[in-house]
């Protein structure tokens, strides 16, 4: 068996757990798994019983946000582009979501608007809205996985609460700082693995 063949049915299997709890929703939704050790990614639409293995500078369209991310973000193992019911709802609310919740800061990070067309990962959150639509990152497939449950959790809660009128506060800040260094030191191991040609070992505990 080729050494990327189990990445390949990796990316079936992430699709099919993001398809069954309606986190890759909309025309168009995107899944990618970097493949260590290339210049390559694993890419398909939703709707592809197979992902396709194109170059991460692919000139393909409709891989142009999980190009920019794997360009932007060295510790990127996987994308998806399309998410749930609430996460797009944060489009009317600035288009991001402070954080308010110890998991989400944790895992996700800080989250800020997009620029344009172009996704606001640059720095070391691990969701943004692009035209309205969720993009995920995660060091791993599993990791995206659990990013993208958390993010739609998370979304539901912030956006009902918001479009109630109720107030949302964020941590304290000291939460934030000890949750993005710990979410930082993962991606900073993350990215050094990459640069070796391994996948990344997965993040255990909180």
């Amino acid at each position: 068996m080729n050494t990327e063949d189990p990445l390949r049915q990796e990316w079936s299997a992430l699709r099919d757990r993001l398809q069954a709890r309606h986190l890759l929703q909309g025309e168009g939704s995107s899944l990618s798994l970097r493949i260590p050790g290339s210049d390559a990614m694993w890419f398909g639409l939703v709707a592809d019983e197979q992902p396709q293995r194109v170059p991460l500078h692919t000139p393909l369209p409709q891989a142009a946000v999980h190009r920019q991310a794997y360009a932007q973000r060295a510790d990127a193992g996987a994308v998806a582009v399309g998410g749930g019911a609430f996460g797009p709802c944060l489009a009317d609310f600035g288009g991001a979501m402070p954080q308010v919740f110890d998991e989400q800061a944790r895992h996700l990070g800080p989250m800020h608007p997009a620029a344009g067309a172009s996704p606001a990962l640059h720095g070391r959150g691990n969701v943004a809205l692009v035209a309205g639509r969720p993009v995920c990152l995660g060091t791993t497939a599993l990791r995206l996985a659990l990013n993208a449950e958390l993010f739609e959790k998370c979304a539901k809660a912030y956006v009902l609460a918001v479009a109630g009128g109720g107030r949302v506060r964020p941590l304290p800040w000291i939460v934030r700082w000890v949750a993005n260094r710990r979410l930082a030191k993962d991606q900073q191991r993350a990215a050094a693995r990459f640069q070796q040609g391994l996948l990344p070992e997965e993040s255990k505990g909180y």
